[in-house]
């Protein structure tokens, strides 16, 4: 009898895990496998905070499987020569994987798997592990289909495993695989048991607040789930984050804790959206490289390096914007608001291709998910022909969701000892009052890198003469057939009366951005 294989991806868990549960029920020795590609860490939008989280989540689902008799095999390499050195050790007879909603080279990789499992006569199988839908044909009544996923048992992790005795190899060192030093000292902790930790606290202590909290950086740090990392690497399963959160509100309402009810409501209503998302990506993995409508395609000029490094570094004299991005920088975590807001003004104020500032902000993320990453930034540049287009005022933002100016002191300390009111906008602040703060626009803090206003203005007259374009409505209509969510059975956002006006509905603020 030869062994199991179970092919760890982005599943990286042993409880609520199908491929694993399959693998043990068949009997035999397993080989628990996680392949480190090199390929993989060598593209655009990955980076060396993403590599340390992932390493730290290795290493709890190595504690987990030890505790069950069974050991974590780490190789480093192409995936097919992988595992035809593990073959020639021990034979294999099945290989278990989860289905992998990712960048189109995973796909062609996974392809490449499949025929190399049929040469030998040895079964691959692929099991479902969120609310996305391989090979879905129509988005009618996709939303009941999630729920009724979501709504199954969670898979327990096994009692026990046979371990097959694979010989260890070691997890190469970041510079190994050609990655920069990229310092991220306030980033989150990687691993399985952070992430029950995180869903516990979110959903009965910090998520209080969540629904007013989560605009605003000063507080969505705290308030937000802080899920989307352990999400986006698997350690958590998005059906185990949506059965906690409907255990909590059931228990927030039997309390009569109504405004913590109705935040776990949102939390709920943004998973739904989580999977929304990337069904996008996973029906058109495209999204990543190409916009999906076609009237944008070459509309904007590609990225002036200088102009991108200003904007990633927040060094483009927009304070609240700069210290977003600043935050970013250092901690690998934004909230959405503020992430909608850094690619809008990319895309719209520096009227930019959205193709080289999605792989620089992506590179920042800790919990880049690439079904989400890549569509909302499309959608926030407003290439996607089918929502409205969002041009957000850093300005109106700063003042809207950090008042006292607090985040910016906080991250822009250069500022920080302007009077609150200039710190959103000191190009406006008396001469005297920059010099009593020792600020020096131009030299110790950035002039604009544009008058954000008037570049709204161009952007919104550029935008409605592509909008015009023949052939537009047609497209638009044949996306929304394809994506929308209106036809998934998915809440729409807005009154009837603006659903009316509106052809595509907005969708509301979600993403790996919890």
């Amino acid at each position: 009898m030869g062994a199991q294989l179970v092919w760890f991806k982005r599943d990286l868990r042993a409880h609520d895990h199908a491929a694993l549960a399959a693998a043990a029920y068949a009997g035999g020795p397993i080989i628990c496998l996680y392949i480190i590609e090199p390929w993989l860490w060598a593209q655009p939008d990955y980076s060396g905070r993403q590599y340390d989280f992932l390493t730290e989540t290795l290493g709890d689902l190595a504690l987990a499987l030890r505790a069950r008799g069974g050991s974590l095999t780490v190789r480093t390499g192409e995936a097919v020569a992988v595992l035809e050195a593990l073959h020639r050790r021990t034979p294999l007879d099945a290989i278990h994987a989860h289905e992998e909603t990712g960048l189109i080279a995973t796909w062609e990789r996974d392809r490449a798997v499949a025929g190399w499992a049929r040469r030998h006569s040895i079964a691959f199988i692929e099991h479902r592990q969120t609310g996305v839908i391989r090979a879905l044909r129509s988005r009618n009544g996709w939303a009941k289909r999630w729920e009724a996923f979501m709504s199954q048992p969670v898979i327990p992790a096994p009692a026990r495993l046979q371990d097959a005795g694979a010989p260890p190899e070691p997890i190469p060192a970041a510079e190994a695989l050609g990655l920069a030093p990229d310092p991220c000292p306030w980033r989150q902790t990687g691993g399985r048991r952070q992430a029950v930790a995180d869903l516990e606290s979110f959903l009965f202590a910090r998520g209080r607040d969540y629904r007013r909290a989560m605009s605003s950086p000063g507080t969505a740090f705290d308030a937000c789930s802080r899920l989307s990392g352990h999400l986006a690497l698997g350690s958590l399963s998005v059906r185990e984050a949506y059965q906690g959160a409907g255990r909590a509100l059931a228990a927030h309402r039997a309390a009569g804790e109504t405004g913590f009810a109705r935040s776990v409501e949102s939390f709920i209503s943004r998973l739904h959206w989580h999977c929304h998302f990337m069904q996008r990506f996973e029906d058109e993995p495209e999204l990543a490289t190409r916009d999906l409508h076609p009237a944008y395609r070459g509309a904007r000029p590609e990225a002036d390096p200088e102009t991108l490094t200003r904007w990633i570094e927040g060094r483009t004299g927009l304070p609240f914007l700069d210290a977003c991005m600043r935050a970013l920088d250092q901690t690998g975590w934004l909230n959405f608001r503020m992430r909608a807001m850094a690619a809008a003004f990319s895309s719209y104020h520096l009227w930019q291709d959205w193709k080289r500032p999605a792989q620089a902000l992506a590179r920042r993320f800790t919990d880049f998910e690439p079904g989400i990453h890549y569509p909302q930034f499309q959608m926030q540049s407003g290439v996607t022909g089918v929502n409205t287009p969002r041009i957000y005022n850093p300005v109106k933002q700063s003042i809207d969701q950090d008042p006292d100016g607090v985040f910016i002191a906080r991250w822009v300390p250069e500022l920080a000892a302007l009077p609150a009111p200039f710190r959103h906008q000191p190009w406006t602040a008396p001469q005297g009052v920059l010099e009593a703060a020792g600020v020096q626009l131009g030299m110790t803090y950035p002039q604009r890198i544009v008058d954000h206003e008037q570049a709204a203005r161009e952007a919104k007259v550029k935008l409605t003469a592509l909008r015009r374009r023949a052939g537009h409505g047609p497209a638009s209509d044949a996306i929304q057939a394809r994506h929308g969510s209106r036809r998934s059975g998915l809440k729409q956002t807005g009154s009837a009366t603006q659903r009316r006006k509106v052809k595509a509905a907005p969708d509301p603020a979600q993403g790996s951005l919890f």
